[in-house]
């Protein structure tokens, strides 16, 4: 047997490998991207508001969905005031709806969003808690986008009570702590050379 026909044999036998590799690869991102097109955010219309405007994006990459006010409505300086929405939503199954601020709103009028948390399970009209921090009373307008919808994934992992927890650099340090990790942290910075301790 030559050099070159053992060559050949080798490419050969590799590319059905190689070929089958490819295949699966491409069956996964097709799976992956099935799976993510697959999902539905359902929005419905509360009867009291007909002409409810339901979630927008604002770009094919944007991470949140805007979320319309369905009432004029005006909040005091200083006040708040929950806007409605007038639609009702069904979040997908393994995921939770998370109500965020509208940067625009905030750095131009002081408007910020109160917590706000869809459970999978909710079915009722969705509202937006608005407070205003600005200098004047702010005015809502139907049809004025308020708020951001993002979806995202959860995890419900079960509760179990231990007596104790494990040891961390951070330790216990709370508000303001990250930057030298706490107690811990200096306590193990203490013992380093000077050239290595970090400044607190």
């Amino acid at each position: 047997m030559t050099i070159s026909t053992e060559i050949n044999r080798v490419i050969n036998s590799e590319r059905p490998r190689k070929t089958a590799k490819l295949i699966h690869a491409a069956d996964s991102t097709i799976a992956t991207t099935m799976s993510s097109s697959s999902l539905r955010l359902l929005v419905q219309r509360h009867p009291a508001h007909p002409l409810a405007k339901l979630p927008t994006r604002g770009s094919p990459l944007a991470a949140g969905y805007d979320l319309y006010s369905a009432e004029k409505a005006v909040i005091p300086r200083g006040g708040r005031k929950v806007i409605q929405t007038g639609i009702c939503l069904a979040i997908p199954t393994g995921h939770y709806g998370r109500v965020a601020p509208r940067s625009g709103l905030a750095s131009k009028h002081g408007i910020d969003t109160g917590a706000g948390v869809i459970d999978e399970d909710y079915r009722g009209l969705l509202g937006v808690l608005l407070f205003n921090f600005g200098d004047e009373d702010f005015t809502v307008n139907e049809g004025d986008r308020i708020a951001q919808l993002i979806i995202e994934k959860i995890s419900t992992p079960q509760v179990q009570e231990v007596e104790s927890l494990d040891e961390t650099l951070r330790g216990a340090g709370g508000f303001g702590s990250t930057g030298g990790f706490g107690s811990t942290a200096a306590a193990v910075a203490a013992d380093l050379p000077a050239e290595l301790k970090p400044s607190f």
